[in-house]
């Protein structure tokens, strides 16, 4: 997660600050691929989908004119631009999003991030996005025959081409960009053919993020979720339903073991994959990137078309709504008292198994959206994906351990790739 300063008086009298990454989406959910393993699938079972959602010209203004008065002077302004997919707004609308922030930036820089399926990234949009120095992710599951599994067009049609021809054009125009691969119960059996793909096509930074999802449906409380809250625990004595697609925890180590496999015997310091960065960044003490292993979150924000602020990008559900851009500001909803608590609730309500775990200081038990499976003694919060991160963190602590030393001292990393694990072992 980038981060960025902001202050507030709000309610003391004087300066405080926050730290906030506020997703926008300006398109809301919206999308011209009909992927099957949808980031809004479990919402759909609890609100409509319409099937236009856009940014309002005022709506734009202000959440410009927010995110640069949330920040201060010191820190540069950060635009985060995620959907559904973003790009159907059209470059018109992002040509004046940068042109607002320049008028209101009056000089001061700012930096635009932007999340997109790549399939409408043509020579204007590859030439606009250098031309901003936009950070752009790029979504890419693998070769055609994973990526094109799940990421297809309602008529069936294939994606991965389309992907591949804007990966071309957004290294031949120069643009900053990493890849974001879903992975799913499938793929989950390919993590070097996965691994070796992406490293082919020459790209270098890589986030592999998991795929779970819950069944959608409107018997959704009669499949064993409790509704009550979005955090949706599975009901007393009920195990919880996820997709068919959805990985499976120990799959899921087992993908990420075989990734740090291939990547430390030729690629440490050449290709950055996020998984293994988080890792080391925790390891070493020092600050996380994203919230998703880290004690407390609630630092990340969305923003949906119409300005509404939501605790985070999973919970975009109505008892989770904080203000609105045109009327509150970032960071008052930072700071409020109901965001700092849904921040704390990360760390309070992790169950009894995840404090007495070696692992704890790696994992901090995930993402909060994941937490809906019970502990052998019934305890409610563990995470979906516990047994894999368990499997993950316990493979890679000897090479870190082995990274982190080598850091510290300044020394090359190139002589840990030739090393065996008996080796490493044995420094550990």
């Amino acid at each position: 997660m980038a981060r960025v300063e902001a202050t507030t008086s709000a309610g003391t009298g004087a300066a405080r600050t926050a730290q906030f990454h506020l997703l926008a989406k300006p398109s809301g959910p919206a999308c011209n691929l009909d992927c099957d393993y949808c980031f809004y699938l479990e919402k759909e079972a609890l609100y409509e989908r319409p099937a236009k959602r856009r940014m309002a010209p005022d709506v734009l203004d202000a959440y410009v004119r927010n995110v640069l008065a949330s920040t201060p002077p010191e820190a540069t302004p950060l635009f985060a631009w995620q959907g559904g997919e973003p790009t159907l707004q059209g470059l018109p609308f992002f040509r004046e999003a940068v042109r607002l922030q320049k008028l209101y930036a009056a000089g001061r820089p700012v930096t635009n991030t932007l999340q997109t399926n790549g399939v409408l990234i043509d020579e204007d949009w590859a030439r606009f996005l250098a031309e901003e120095r936009f950070l752009v992710g790029l979504s890419l599951d693998g070769p055609a025959e994973v990526h094109d599994r799940y990421r297809r067009y309602r008529s069936g049609a294939p994606s991965h081409h389309l992907v591949m021809a804007a990966l071309e054009r957004l290294q031949r125009h120069g643009v900053d960009y990493n890849v974001l691969t879903c992975v799913d119960r499938h793929s989950t059996r390919q993590p070097q053919a996965i691994y070796d793909f992406l490293k082919a096509a020459g790209v270098e930074f890589i986030q592999f993020t998991p795929v779970v999802e819950r069944v959608a449906g409107r018997d959704y409380a009669a499949q064993g979720f409790d509704l009550e809250g979005p955090g949706a625990l599975p009901a007393q004595g009920k195990s919880p339903q996820v997709a068919p697609f959805a990985v499976l925890p120990e799959a899921w180590g087992d993908f990420l073991v075989g990734v740090f496999n291939r990547w430390r015997k030729a690629d440490i310091g050449r290709v950055f994959v996020m998984n293994i960065e988080w890792a080391l960044a925790s390891y070493m003490g020092q600050p996380g990137a994203v919230c998703l292993h880290q004690k407390q979150c609630g630092h990340a924000l969305a923003s949906e078309y119409n300005g509404d602020v939501y605790s985070c990008d999973h919970y975009v559900y109505p008892d989770y709504r904080l203000g609105n851009l045109a009327k509150d500001s970032i960071a008052d909803m930072v700071l409020s008292p109901r965001q700092q608590a849904f921040g704390e609730a990360k760390w309070r309500d992790l169950p009894g198994k995840c404090h007495s775990c070696a692992q704890l200081t790696l994992c901090w038990g995930g993402c909060p959206k994941h937490r809906f499976t019970r502990t052998r003694d019934g305890e409610a919060g563990l995470n979906y994906l516990c047994r894999g991160y368990e499997r993950y963190f316990r493979h890679i602590t000897p090479w870190l351990n082995v990274i982190a030393q080598r850091v510290m001292a300044g020394q090359s990393l190139d002589p840990v790739m030739a090393m065996s694990p008996a080796q490493v072992r044995a420094q550990a």
